[in-house]
């Protein structure tokens, strides 16, 4: 077990530690739930980072690394759904979530064809995770109707745009295939 596969393993552990502590009906609970997201976050940068530079990329972590991924982000977006219950949140949570269910299936199928190359993380996409991660390291950190809550909104607002534009360039890359195969 490499040392990239288990940053990748203690993002997985850190789900249901960040849903616990959202809940805690304390005044710190909120702070810390962000900064057990902020920790999970930069495991997924250090990861990457650490499998590529010290050759100990695997299947393994090829296919747990986006599943820990796709699982944070969605649990931290059901969690502010909730919280802020508004339109305003479930819209962009939604936008975000449907993308990644989308764009996993996509490249699971493109992936079968052999050509998964051809829907790489770009980018776009690089730049929509970072968008993204902040934008709900603030929204668990700052209360609804805050200054730094509706930063954090704004912000998310935007990664939803990106994640739009990325999911638009993936589908573009990927369609000569898609309609061949209809």
């Amino acid at each position: 077990m490499s040392i990239p596969n288990i940053l990748t393993l203690i993002r997985i552990l850190f789900i249901p530690l960040l849903v616990v502590c959202f809940y805690l009906p304390y005044a710190w609970s909120l702070p810390i739930t962000a900064l057990l997201f902020a920790l999970a976050a930069i495991t997924d940068w250090f990861d990457g980072y650490l499998a590529r530079r010290w050759n100990q990329t695997t299947p393994f972590g090829a296919f747990l690394d986006p599943v820990a991924d796709k699982l944070m982000v969605a649990v931290a977006l059901g969690l502010l759904i909730e919280r802020y219950d508004s339109l305003w949140m479930t819209i962009p949570s939604l936008i975000i979530i449907g993308r990644e269910i989308v764009i996993s299936a996509l490249r699971e199928w493109m992936a079968e064809l052999g050509k998964r190359g051809s829907v790489a993380v770009s980018w776009v996409g690089k730049l929509k995770t970072a968008a993204q991660m902040l934008a709900l390291f603030m929204l668990l950190f700052f209360t609804p109707g805050s200054a730094g809550g509706d930063a954090g909104l704004s912000l998310l607002y935007i990664s939803a745009a990106l994640t739009l534009w990325s999911m638009i360039s993936y589908l573009r890359a990927a369609w000569p295939e898609l309609v061949r195969s209809v």
